[in-house]
């Protein structure tokens, strides 16, 4: 199977993230897409980081209703911080029927050449790129294993909603309702 791997910390995971994950589940040639709950990022701060179990538990409910979109909790096994490259390793290790293929915003690509074997991450996986507002250049425009995926530009994150939550404002629509449900009940991020 050909599968996208969509990492994140998805703090929480919002409307932004599925019409990513949907577009590319739908117009990348793959048949799944995969929610890499990341316990730690190394290039985040750590301050306002919902417990793994948590978020994993949002993207779930956020995508129970889609069977081409998945989430695993893969990283949490792991060392932290977990880096990319030793998760798609381990990954293919484990799940060597499948084709892997590494999401990630356009804006990331800029940083991209800092990542921990960067240059092993096109090797083995390749990259789907999806546009973001205000990407920075980067030299990955021309390389053979990146491909650049038409889809919605949204300019949406998880730390606007947060501070939404925080000041008691609306988060309707920005996540899926079972999202808001449980950000409510479980009084997440106030």
């Amino acid at each position: 199977m050909k599968i996208g791997l969509f990492f994140g910390s998805f703090n929480p995971i919002h409307i932004g993230h599925l019409i990513i994950a949907n577009t590319m589940a739908t117009s990348a040639d793959l048949e799944q897409v995969w929610f890499v709950v990341s316990p730690q990022n190394p290039f985040k701060k750590n301050n306002s980081l919902l417990h793994e179990f948590d978020r994993y538990d949002l993207v779930q409910r956020a995508i129970s209703d889609n069977s081409a979109l998945k989430v695993t909790d893969f990283e949490f096994h792991m060392p932290k911080p977990s880096y990319t490259i030793d998760t798609l390793i381990r990954m293919q290790e484990k799940y060597p029927q499948h084709e892997f293929r590494l999401i990630i915003g356009e804006d990331n690509l800029a940083q991209f050449p800092n990542w921990k074997n960067h240059d092993k991450i096109l090797e083995y996986t390749g990259l789907l790129v999806y546009p973001r507002p205000d990407s920075k250049k980067h030299i990955f425009g021309n390389h053979p294993a990146v491909k650049f995926v038409e889809a919605p530009l949204l300019d949406i994150s998880a730390t606007y909603i947060r501070n939404c939550l925080k000041t008691g404002k609306s988060i309707r629509y920005m996540v899926p309702e079972p999202v808001e449900q449980l950000i409510r009940i479980k009084k997440f991020y106030l």
